[in-house]
């Protein structure tokens, strides 16, 4: 895989969008002490090359509706590569299932379910279990505090571009 050569200025250019994905191109440009047409000529630069995968909201749940954030380690029957495939792709058919993330050592994934409920969540389980998708154990972590959420350390990533 090749990556994409960033300088100083690239990664305020992250910095800012990371935090304040909303900002307008002007004022970007502005903070990270650049021209708009050299601001915006990155930009387009590293979105071009996916190195931006999108701008988003953060949602405050909380404020929206009541729900319970659970992460769950899992353990497949199998560690054949269909195995592997087809646990995936279920999990892709279930919106309530927020992230996934493949591990190595003892587990093999660790998914972020985000549901209405425990009941809703375990509802959910049922049906993996039921779709025979391969899952042969399981352990349920219910997030009780969120501590923090951040956006990448780009210094500690690209230590060649710090401020």
């Amino acid at each position: 895989m090749s990556f994409l050569k960033l300088d100083s200025r690239d990664i305020a250019i992250l910095r800012v969008l990371s935090t304040q994905g909303r900002i307008s191109k002007s004022a970007l440009a502005d903070q990270v002490n650049l021209g708009a047409s050299a601001c915006g000529d990155r930009l387009a630069r590293m979105e071009t090359a996916g190195l931006i995968a999108g701008y988003r909201a953060e949602v405050a749940l909380r404020r929206m509706a009541p729900h319970v954030t659970v992460f769950v380690l899992a353990e497949l029957a199998s560690h054949q590569a269909a195995a592997f495939q087809l646990f995936e792709q279920a999990i892709e058919r279930h919106d309530e299932i927020t992230g996934c993330w493949a591990l190595g050592g003892g587990y093999d994934y660790l998914l972020q379910v985000v549901t209405r409920d425990i009941d809703s969540y375990q509802s959910l389980i049922d049906d993996l279990l039921a779709q025979r998708v391969g899952l042969a154990r399981y352990f349920t972590y219910v997030v009780t505090k969120a501590i923090k959420s951040a956006p990448p350390p780009f210094a500690i990533l690209h230590p060649g571009a710090a401020d």
